[in-house]
């Protein structure tokens, strides 16, 4: 087994939450066996789909796709901070094949990752350096979206780069599920928003920053109260789509547009691209099979949270 795979939702609450103890003790046996499989596993290399939550990328430049040659961590949320450990000859020719392939993409030698990206490295290895990793962005939170036929299409021609790579890599997809978190949406956003969705308000200050991180706070807890102002999860959808993805069929969810999943499963829905990608790209290695699956709606994260954990046969 020389590619294998991970895809877990992340959430910038999991040390701010009061979860019970129960949902807290599931939760953490799902990270500890995602931590078995990745240590038993043991990477040589890590590629990383994951978003952005207008940390890295705006509406200055918005790619629908991007490579890191080179990226760092901004810490939000009390992630780590700082830069990871980036194979830049090996992100180049993840990126080639990728174009050669007729996929449009973007790169970048001073990418800027928050902890949509981050937090499953912090989780899996204790360190976003411990591993080398080439990181993929995957623009999730800001319209126009690329059709999902596209994040397929991108997976694939990542996963048949890699088939021929002969190191063991693991793909890490981080992302959704179902949500709706308080993120500013530029048809609806007000001046001020809009300065940050175009990135006007960097360098952003610790006190900014933990305003902002405060807000999501605040209206974790109402939601999980059930007085949020933000759309229900959706636990059929979520169900749904990681069945579709354990099938190796992945042709159905081109049809999906981002308006559907939007209204059905939340504005931030749209981070599934990650664990499509993910998925495509193991699925051109080789038939595979999901050995491990978690999910429950966790309303004091806002997600519809899911992890598995994924071997070629």
């Amino acid at each position: 087994m020389t590619v294998a795979l991970i895809a877990t939702s992340h959430s910038p609450l999991l040390e701010h939450a009061d979860l019970e103890a129960g949902v807290a003790a599931e939760l953490d046996q799902a990270f500890t066996t995602a931590r078995r499989f990745a240590e038993d596993f043991d990477p040589e290399l890590v590629i990383s789909f994951g978003p952005d939550h207008y940390n890295g990328f705006f509406y200055n430049l918005m790619p629908p796709f991007c490579i890191g040659y080179a990226a760092s961590s901004v810490g939000d949320y009390g992630t780590q901070r700082g830069p990871l450990n980036v194979p830049e000859e090996i992100a180049r020719g993840i990126a080639e094949a990728a174009m050669s392939a007729g996929i449009d993409l973007a790169v970048s030698l001073q990418m800027e990752l928050d902890h949509g990206a981050v937090q499953p490295m912090e989780i899996l290895f204790g360190d976003i350096a411990a591993r080398p990793v080439v990181p993929i962005f995957l623009n999730s939170v800001a319209p126009p979206f690329t059709p999902l036929q596209r994040v397929r299409l991108l997976g694939e021609a990542v996963g048949r780069h890699v088939a021929q790579l002969e190191m063991r890599t693991l793909l890490i997809a981080s992302g959704g599920l179902s949500h709706d978190p308080p993120v500013a949406r530029l048809a609806t956003a007000t001046p001020e928003q809009r300065r940050v969705l175009l990135g006007h308000h960097l360098p952003a200050t610790p006190g900014w920053r933990k305003e902002r991180e405060q807000r999501v706070v605040e209206t974790a807890r109402a939601f999980a109260a059930g007085t949020a102002d933000i759309q229900d999860l959706a636990p059929d959808w979520d169900r749904a789509l990681m069945a579709t993805l354990a099938s190796g069929d992945l042709t159905s969810l081109d049809a999906w547009t981002p308006e559907e999943m939007a209204r059905i499963a939340g504005n931030s829905s749209h981070e599934v691209r990650s664990w499509i990608a993910a998925y495509a790209a193991l699925g051109s290695c080789g038939a595979y099979s999901v050995q491990y699956s978690y999910y429950r709606p966790i309303r004091e994260l806002i997600a519809g949270f899911g992890l598995t954990t994924v071997t070629l046969d």
